[in-house]
């Protein structure tokens, strides 16, 4: 499809990919304690995870206003979105907290709109030609 081969297509992606890390960081941060009440989860749990977000976030806004796109640096986001994933579950089955079921449902939430970012990421790098290093 003539739109996943769009450089525009991989820009727009890693543009949504920040954009969702500074909104989630800003929000784990600054409200940490309203959350961590609504989630039941400990509020140094989720101001860290806003804490580790943010950095990411302005690293992928970099990648995405490269021109042109680095492709070693979307597989390092890649990397990271797919590990963010995988703790993200490790999270949920492991005894590290225990949220109530709203706090599980946002937790699922965020990593399947992470997981499908990423595959995005992969397809708008696949379509440049760009495969992993």
């Amino acid at each position: 499809m003539p739109m996943f081969k769009s450089e525009n297509f991989l820009r727009n992606v890693l543009l949504l990919d920040a954009a969702s890390g500074i909104v989630g960081g800003l929000l784990f941060v600054l409200a940490a304690g309203p959350l961590a009440q609504l989630l039941e989860m400990p509020a140094e749990f989720l101001s860290g995870a806003g804490a580790v977000l943010l950095p990411f976030a302005a690293f992928v806004l970099w990648v995405a206003t490269r021109q042109p796109i680095p492709a070693k640096a979307v597989w390092i986001v890649v990397v990271l979105n797919i590990l963010w994933v995988v703790e993200s579950v490790a999270l949920l089955i492991g005894n590290w907290v225990a949220p109530n079921a709203f706090g599980t449902a946002v937790v699922v939430v965020q990593a399947v709109a992470i997981a499908i970012i990423a595959e995005l990421e992969i397809v708008g790098l696949r379509s440049r030609g760009a495969q992993p290093a």
